[in-house]
């Protein structure tokens, strides 16, 4: 087991770290976070040359495999970070020099139980790209088909062990300090991040997320999942169907392909709001890197996705609550999102609805009816954040992970097409969305769903209440009793008797006053 000494050592190296790169000077000025933090922050930075604009992601490169991870779950969290440094870790690239191809050639040889020339014809040595957990191959199956070979890193598994132990231990200590700390809830922030670290360290949990996906958007003709090729995938290997498309980034590839920017933008939010309201199942890093424009049959342009490592899932109340909350920013409708904040547990009951909508009032209302392009995200977010704090919500981690998705996937139709609104898109799905949830029939639908089941459940019901309420039967006739014969007492037997509870009775008391 890892000791506290450790546990420290690796932060003051970390600290140093960030704190030559700027990235403590939020800390240090936050007069939310907790003295001894703020100390630490300021010890790290003593005699070092911190530049004046502070640059997290090159700190959080700096530092590792596992720190660049840790960077990516910190974007979901401007509440904890803020917004300036979360802003920065939103363009955080996952990517590093890759690991030379004999050590990559190896791990592939020792992941499968044949020969690799029986399961491939040709691999690139040369990777297509490499990120800081595992890096992308071409290569061509024996059967001919090309594909995309994902590999971890050799030894990521274990350097990304030991940064969890003393994430765990570091957020256990700061939790303990209470306050501020402990309402963000800075231990819940490294057990997401372990969930999807420990997802991305099994490449099968990967290509389970892509084809549960894949499968949740079969309706969705316009947003592609390539598919997993099973036989030549491990827990280290990741083998799926090579995308031959154009990266959302390349915008002039975009146009001499004749593609329509807007149209894909639009695709882009609807695709995103179909996995996260509809499916509750949404891919949670939808930066332009992994997304591609492919051919359709008609001649129009499909959006393919790759990289499934960290995914978002939110249960069907959870999609109720969403969607009457987007709603309800679209309408105007503040009171009923306040109402919702309360019902779902958001907001402490201690706290006053009507002064919670006009708080959501004075965020939502400037926000209204604008493009894309003239909304602050960072005004909006530090709106919202001030809310959460003013009214102590507790921290939600997967409504964070879905706010930073949007956020990404804001950005990347905002570069798609600039006069984009993600309002007018989005407000027909939901509102479509909430009808058949929502409506009438679907209240019919769910009352005959559970008086199925009800009707279902009755027998083993009644058999439950029988054990414990046995049914009453007449009682059996007794067998005659036997004849007994009473001899007659004769009169001084009663008197020795008598005298000797009396005896008895005298001794004890004499006892007592003794």
């Amino acid at each position: 087991m890892t000791t506290a000494v450790t546990h420290l050592w690796r932060l003051a190296r970390w600290g140093r770290t960030l704190a030559r790169h700027g990235a403590l000077l939020g800390i240090e000025r936050d007069g939310n976070a907790p003295p001894v933090v703020r100390r630490f922050a300021r010890l790290m930075r003593f005699g070092a040359n911190v530049p004046k604009i502070p640059t997290y992601g090159e700190a959080f490169v700096s530092i590792g495999p596992a720190a660049i991870k840790l960077g990516q779950a910190l974007a979901t969290r401007p509440d904890l970070v803020g917004e300036e440094a979360a802003r920065d870790l939103l363009r955080l690239q996952d990517s590093l020099p890759p690991a030379p191809f004999a050590q990559i050639e190896k791990s592939l040889r020792e992941s499968f139980d044949v020969p690799l020339d029986h399961l491939f014809q040709h691999i690139d040595p040369a990777p297509v790209g490499a990120a800081s957990i595992a890096q992308v191959h071409k290569g061509v199956t024996a059967d001919g088909r090309t594909v995309a070979i994902k590999v971890l890193r050799p030894g990521v598994e274990i350097d990304i062990a030991s940064a969890l132990e003393t994430y765990e231990w570091a957020a256990a200590q700061v939790e303990r300090m209470g306050g501020e700390a402990e309402r963000l809830r800075p231990r819940v922030v490294i057990a997401t991040f372990k969930r999807w670290t420990n997802n991305e360290l099994n490449l099968r949990m990967e290509a389970a997320a892509a084809s549960e996906l894949a499968e949740g958007l079969s309706a969705e003709t316009g947003f592609f999942i390539p598919a997993i090729d099973w036989s030549r995938t491990t827990r280290r290997v990741l083998t799926m169907d090579w995308v031959d498309g154009i990266k959302l980034t390349d915008l002039a590839a975009l146009d001499r392909a004749g593609y329509d920017r807007k149209a894909l933008a639009a695709l882009l939010v609807k695709s995103f709001l179909r996995q996260a309201i509809a499916e509750g199942y949404f891919h949670a890093d939808l930066h332009q890197g992994n997304l591609f424009a492919v051919p359709a049959e008609d001649g129009s342009a499909r959006i393919a996705a790759i990289d499934f490592g960290i995914m978002g899932r939110i249960n069907r109340i959870g999609r109720v609550y969403l969607a009457e909350i987007i709603y309800g920013l679209f309408t105007g409708n503040y009171r009923r999102v306040a109402e919702i904040h309360f019902e779902a547990g958001y907001v402490p009951a201690h706290h006053n609805l009507d002064e919670f909508a006009t708080a959501l009032r004075a965020v939502g209302e400037p926000i209204r009816g604008l493009p894309v392009k003239d909304i602050s995200i960072a005004n909006l977010l530090d709106g919202l954040f001030a809310i959460t704090r003013s009214f102590e919500m507790s921290t939600q981690p997967h409504l964070l992970l879905l706010q930073k998705t949007m956020v990404m996937v804001e950005g990347v139709a905002l570069a798609l097409d600039p006069d984009v609104n993600m309002w007018e898109i989005s407000e027909p799905f939901v509102r479509e969305w909430m009808r058949d949830e929502l409506g009438p029939e679907a209240k019919a639908a769910d009352a005959l769903v559970r008086n199925w089941r009800t009707l279902n459940d009755l027998p083993d019901v009644l058999r439950r209440l029988i054990r414990l309420v046995p049914v009453e039967s007449p009682a059996p006739p007794l067998p005659p009793l036997p004849e007994v014969r009473v001899r007659e007492r004769r009169p001084w037997g009663m008197m020795l008797l008598t005298l000797g509870l009396g005896l008895a009775l005298g001794l004890g008391l004499a006892g007592v006053m003794g």
